[in-house]
């Protein structure tokens, strides 16, 4: 098998140059003020390349969403499928992936960017809605609607209940990547102890016989 030069090493990483330094952008001026030309030039390409694989600076963002965010999603769903277990040992497991992944790396940096932009850019929005929000909250609801089905769980409300596991995740996001970098609020506890705790709480709610 022939070995790539480093011409084409080059053009294969070229999406994923792009998507960071869309990213570092969005992070420093915002999504508005960000132009295609600043991500072009901090990618070290020209703005026709850049076109080339994102036609518009909208098209760019909803690639990092997916990067970032969609293919968490996407990764978590699948293990929820193949999992035969007790509902909620997946469910701690899941949450705490999540916080791995989304809470101290770029893809929180991104839900933060979305929080912020979605009310001026109602398309993004809609993206955002159907690639990470629907999704997520489909995954979650799915898992305790098995719970209830299998005698686990009690038999709670279940839209509710995804929102109770969704929303001190949010919080905690919103604080790590706000006040957080700033280190102005001291916390005695981690935010994946918080995590803990917020998990035991519910999930000792949800149990129909909780030990």
């Amino acid at each position: 098998m022939a070995t790539a030069t480093p011409r084409q090493r080059r053009k294969d990483a070229r999406p994923q140059e792009l998507l960071d330094a869309a990213l570092a952008l969005f992070v420093e001026k915002g999504f508005a003020a960000t132009r295609s030309e600043e991500v072009a030039a901090r990618a070290g390409v020209a703005k026709g390349t850049l076109y080339r694989y994102y036609p518009s600076k909208e098209e760019l963002l909803k690639a990092v969403v997916h990067e970032n965010l969609g293919v968490h999603i996407a990764e978590s769903a699948a293990q929820a499928a193949q999992h035969e277990g007790a509902i909620a040992c997946l469910l701690r497991e899941m949450m705490q992936a999540w916080w791995a992944k989304v809470g101290h790396g770029n893809a929180g940096v991104v839900c933060k960017i979305m929080m912020i932009e979605a009310r001026h850019f109602p398309d993004l929005a809609q993206f955002y809605l159907d690639e990470v929000v629907t999704p997520s909250q489909n995954l979650i609801g799915g898992l305790i609607e098995r719970g209830i089905r299998s005698g686990e769980f009690r038999a709670v409300p279940v839209e509710a209940t995804v929102h109770l596991l969704i929303a001190p995740m949010l919080h905690m996001l919103l604080h790590e990547h706000s006040f957080g970098e700033h280190d102005l609020c001291h916390h005695s506890m981690s935010a994946e102890e918080l995590l803990d705790a917020q998990m035991s709480l519910l999930l000792h709610g949800l149990l129909a016989n909780p030990a």
